[in-house]
């Protein structure tokens, strides 16, 4: 699928970490500035990768009450999981971005790009928080993801770029060759190269 229009004045935002070897290709693509969205998450106590929401700079936070309710989980263990994804989310931004200003997104066309989606919890919460910072329009691309997931962007983004929707879908990263996972030293020096450019 391709976009339906040309991004005007675009802004790559990758998320961390596995998003942002994609991302650095789209923003060489389009010759336009890269940058971490701070987004983690939220998973449940117990069962770390079963994720009961998301967190994204700027205070944006996400339920998935579905999955809240058949973990059981309570009100106060989703508010410690809240925090602990916060604290997370903090240290992941000072650790990629250093001193360095988020990169600005008013008036332009902010491109929110991930390996994949799975549940688009964390891509939803990116878009989100994007928008709170007054992009002009915001686009979520992705290579690989279900059909629903898409649906859902859908009602947050102004346009979706999905590459491939399989029917069954399970994980994201059965659909690479090679789903190693990025390093913090290459996600930081992929920034570095774009900011260089």
């Amino acid at each position: 699928m391709v976009a339906a229009r040309e991004p005007s004045h675009p802004v790559v935002a990758g998320l961390p970490r596995g998003g942002i070897p994609v991302a650095a290709v789209v923003a060489a693509e389009l010759d336009c500035p890269l940058d971490v969205i701070g987004v983690k998450k939220i998973g449940v106590p117990w069962h770390a990768e079963l994720a009961m929401g998301a967190v994204a700079e700027g205070g944006v936070v996400l339920r998935n009450d579905e999955v809240i309710r058949m973990a059981g989980v309570s009100q106060d263990q989703f508010l410690r999981a809240t925090e602990d994804a916060e604290a997370k989310l903090n240290e992941s931004l000072s650790l990629f971005r250093g001193e360095r200003s988020p990169v600005t997104v008013d008036n332009s066309t902010a491109i929110v790009v991930d390996d994949g989606v799975a549940t688009g919890y964390t891509m939803l919460a990116a878009l989100q928080s994007v928008r709170r910072r007054r992009a002009a329009m915001v686009w979520c691309a992705v290579p690989v993801a279900p059909a629903s997931a898409m649906a859902m962007l859908r009602q947050d983004a102004d346009d979706v770029i999905v590459v491939d929707t399989p029917v069954r879908f399970d994980a994201v990263g059965r659909w690479y060759r090679d789903f190693r996972q990025t390093s913090n030293a290459a996600v930081i020096d992929l920034l570095r190269a774009n900011r260089s450019r």
